[in-house]
């Protein structure tokens, strides 16, 4: 029987030897906040800060307690918006990347 990796191992692994990989991930989760699917931008975003920061050096930098940050990124939870802002904006310190938002029309139909 062959040996398999779980899905949050898999992240974790690509994350770490792909640092576009990174990058489009972080970018994900923001696209997804942005287009009001919150649930998908939590997990997203949840999977970019266990693959890389940690929710412990997070709560280090951010000042707020890791078990916080856990519950605020999970499935029932729910970041304000300082929480969430201030939140990605370390993430793109720490990771060098730096997102901005572009407006635009969707084509027509």
């Amino acid at each position: 029987m062959p040996l398999t990796r779980s899905f949050k191992e898999t992240v974790q692994l690509r994350v770490q030897q792909d640092p576009a990989f990174a990058a489009a991930l972080l970018a994900e989760s923001v696209d997804a906040f942005l287009g009001g699917d919150i649930e998908t931008g939590k997990a997203v975003l949840r999977d970019y800060i266990n693959a890389t920061i940690g929710f412990e050096k997070l709560g280090t930098v951010t000042g707020t307690p890791p078990k916080s940050l856990m519950r605020m990124f999970g499935p029932s939870g729910n970041p304000n918006a300082r929480n969430l802002f201030g939140v990605l904006g370390e993430l793109q310190r720490q990771s060098g990347v730096h997102l901005r938002a572009q407006s635009g029309r969707e084509p027509a139909l």
